[in-house]
């Protein structure tokens, strides 16, 4: 069945009316996708996606963390082993496996993106179902053929305007430059993301390092380290990126005196590192990289509070970014004071908090970035990437930071297909708080058309130096 144009819209007639107008104002603008993990290879081989399961399930860690709760295995998904056991290759078994439990997505974002990939993209009006599995892979794998079909087609399909992809401080970019020399004029650009080398519990932290400083061509100091990272920035900087991600267990940052800092990464480079060490160099190299951030302008993103690889079984058996993370407690208040005693009101640092703690939106968050000028809030992310989420996110923050203190809307995807659809669903959201406020008085409408377009689009590309 179609989708329902008033979909998640106020049910009251004035509100809802109100929304309309709004969204009708916003839904056409174009796409910024300041933060994201779409493979740029994609936009530089712009090769045809080959099946309609490597399309929307294999990439998805929403759809296939969901199945694995009910008991489908992975293999059967066609997620690839670390040891190199047989998995399920045969796009159309998975997608079979996919309709058949496709009920358990019902109430979830996954099935609204879904459906809006499925009927915008595909012009597919139909809910998947076994009977009509085989139909509709037959239908979108006919037109994953087509040169409309193809990454670069969708982009511009898509109304995107610019999308940052994220990579490790090792990548050699070698996609990005391949876009570049192509003479595309799609703007797809890197983001900076050091984990590998600043996270010392990881078991390939010290080759990870190794690598790293060889690269820059930096000696194994403390300082032939920092050099190497600025190197590195600058090369990410050569080809577009505006922007840093760290995606760290918690938000702890230190500022150490030199000595203890040399010290410590001394330390980390041995085989065996305490916890308490480990915790503590990345809590420095938090504040290290807002002191970069000073110095180059790159936007620094925070994405703390992730119990990573909860499950050891999942783990050892394919690795990271399996849908095993689950949030945890996460303090802001204290753990970001070292950093924001020395940049916190720095006007050269642009600094994004993100969080999967939403306990932390009006206790914590929210007066953090409505009193320092380097904070800026990020969206509702991961778990919270949903209508209600969003909804508690605005309730819980705009009172305190306002709208201005946040960054608009970022997909943080790896389903290519899935942008438009949660940019969608952000903007109808935003228009439906913002219609409540102008049918309570709080805004007028002109108002709320303003900031309808600004968290739509303006905020993102202001605050991510787009």
């Amino acid at each position: 069945m179609p989708l329902h144009p008033d979909r998640l819209l106020p049910p009251d007639p004035t509100a809802r009316a109100i929304a309309r107008r709004l969204y009708q104002s916003v839904r056409a603008l174009p796409i910024i996708s300041p933060h994201g993990h779409t493979d740029p290879n994609w936009y530089a081989d712009n090769a045809p996606f080959p099946d309609p399961a490597t399309l929307f399930v294999k990439p998805d860690h929403y759809i296939f963390r969901m199945l694995y709760s009910q008991g489908v295995k992975l293999e059967a998904l066609g997620v690839p082993r670390l040891d190199g056991a047989p998995v399920e290759t045969g796009g159309r078994k998975i997608w079979h496996l996919f309709a058949d439990n496709y009920h358990l997505f019902r109430g979830t974002p996954s099935r609204l993106w879904f459906e809006h990939s499925l009927q915008e993209v595909f012009g597919v009006e139909e809910r998947l179902n076994p009977d009509n599995a085989d139909r509709l892979y037959d239908r979108i794998a006919e037109l994953l053929g087509q040169a409309d079909m193809l990454p670069r087609a969708l982009y511009e399909r898509f109304n995107i305007e610019v999308i940052s992809t994220t990579d490790a401080a090792t990548d050699a970019l070698a996609a990005h430059d391949r876009i570049k020399a192509s003479g595309w004029k799609g703007r797809v650009v890197p983001a900076y993301r050091p984990d590998a080398v600043v996270d010392a519990s990881r078991k390939d932290f010290r080759g990870e390092v190794e690598r790293f400083l060889a690269l820059a061509g930096a000696p194994a100091t403390y300082e032939g380290y920092l050099d190497a990272h600025r190197s590195r920035r600058a090369y990410f900087k050569q080809r577009g990126a505006t922007s840093t991600d760290h995606g760290h267990p918690n938000a702890r940052t230190a500022d150490l005196p030199r000595g203890e800092a040399e010290a410590l990464f001394e330390r980390v480079l041995k085989s065996e590192v305490s916890a308490e060490d480990a915790d503590l160099f990345r809590a420095q190299m938090l504040t290290e990289m807002a002191r970069m951030s000073v110095d180059d302008g790159l936007v620094m993103q925070i994405h703390p509070g992730s119990y990573r690889n909860h499950n050891p079984q999942l783990f050892a058996g394919f690795g990271l970014d399996k849908g095993a993370d689950i949030p945890t407690r996460t303090d802001y208040v204290h753990d970001l004071k070292p950093l924001l005693d020395a940049f916190g009101n720095d006007p050269r640092l642009t600094l994004i908090l993100f969080t999967l703690d939403e306990t932390t939106y009006g206790r914590e968050l929210a007066p953090l970035a409505g009193h320092y000028p380097a904070l800026r809030l990020g969206p509702p992310w991961w778990f919270f990437d949903s209508p209600e989420g969003m909804r508690r996110f605005r309730e819980l923050t705009t009172e305190t930071a306002g709208f201005y203190n946040t960054v608009g809307f970022n997909d943080d995807t790896r389903a290519f297909c899935s942008i438009p659809a949660r940019h969608d669903m952000a903007r109808r959201a935003d228009c439906a708080y913002l219609a409540e406020l102008v049918a309570d008085h709080r805004l007028d409408e002109d108002e709320a058309h303003e900031l309808a377009h600004d968290l739509a689009y303006r905020l993102a590309k202001q605050a991510y130096r787009l």
